[in-house]
Parts: C-alpha cells; structure tokens; sequence
C-alpha cells in the first residue's frame, strides 16, 4: 500500500464514522434544542431535565439504526479486506 491508498482508506473510515453517527447525534440536537426551547419558554432552568429525554430518544434511534449502522460497517469491512487481498 502507497500513501494513496492509506490516504483512501482513513477518508473512508472517517465518511463510515460520520455517516454512522449521524442520525444519532442530530436526534440529540434536536431534542436537546426542542427540550432548551420548552425551558426557555416556561422558565424551568433544571439542568437535569434535559437528559432522560435525550437518553430515551438517542436509545430510540439506536435500535431503529441498528440494521443501517452494521449495513455501513460490514460494506466498509469488506472494502477494506478487498483492498487486503488484492495487496
């Protein structure tokens, strides 16, 4: 393997690692936004308030991505033991 293709291979991995993480991570945003905004708007600054939402949502969106989320890492994995095999 050339610089080319270590170069290649870590861009992949850092697109698999983005495209796998983001539904998660703007399920979060979206309900910590929408939790601050009901905060703001009733004045309720419990610093607590926020999480149990968020955690049930994010576990939501967990089990929901699953199947997409390993569809993503086994096509990476077999790019990568390609990549492996034709040296």
């Amino acid at each position: 393997m050339n610089g080319a293709d270590v170069l290649d291979l870590a861009r992949d991995a850092i697109w698999v690692t983005v495209v796998i993480s983001a539904p998660v991570m703007l399920v979060g945003l979206l309900v910590g936004v929408a939790i601050a905004l009901v905060q703001a708007l009733t004045q309720i600054q419990e610093m607590t308030l926020v999480f149990v939402p968020k955690i049930i949502a994010i576990f939501l969106v967990l089990l929901l991505a699953l199947p997409f989320m390993s569809d993503a890492l086994a096509g990476f994995m077999v790019r990568v033991s390609e990549r492996i095999i034709a040296g």
